[in-house]
């Protein structure tokens, strides 16, 4: 899989980690994140990995900030984005499941990167289910449309 992360000054050391361990797993990464001792904006970040997704250059997206949550909206800006913050393995995969998320936002102060590795790999390992979510799901598409 084909997996874009970005990264804002405060998930810099979680990052490297990360892609060292998705990369054993034999996925190819693309690092679009800052390193330690940078310093950038959220948005920034989050926009270069959201449009990666949408022109449908990755097949997945990795977003770390202090808490997530500025990296999950500034990415649900872009078409065809869903993000959404995730802390834990049910989360992960029903978030899959049921929404079809495409880019993993991660709380890079408050979880230690051993914590993740079980959450990307449920998510990763997911598939979507389709049937009667790929109804919702269409809808929020609809939504993109109808509002920009």
């Amino acid at each position: 899989m084909h997996i874009a992360i970005g990264n804002d000054h405060r998930g810099a050391l979680i990052k490297k980690k990360l892609q060292a361990s998705l990369e054993k797993l034999g996925h190819q990464v693309i690092d679009d994140g800052a390193n330690e001792g940078d310093d950038c904006d959220y948005p920034d970040v989050a926009a270069v990995v959201a449009k990666r997704i949408a022109n449908k250059e990755v097949d997945r997206g990795i977003l770390i900030c202090g808490t997530g949550i500025g990296m999950a909206i500034a990415a649900n800006k872009i078409n065809g984005v869903r993000a959404t913050t995730c802390g834990d393995v049910e989360t992960a995969k029903i978030c899959r499941r049921h929404n079809d998320v495409n880019v993993l936002c991660l709380a890079g102060e408050f979880v230690d990167h051993g914590d993740f590795e079980p959450v990307i790999q449920a998510w990763l390992e997911t598939e979507f289910e389709g049937g009667r979510h790929d109804r919702r799901v269409n809808k929020i598409t609809n939504l993109e449309s109808r509002c920009n």
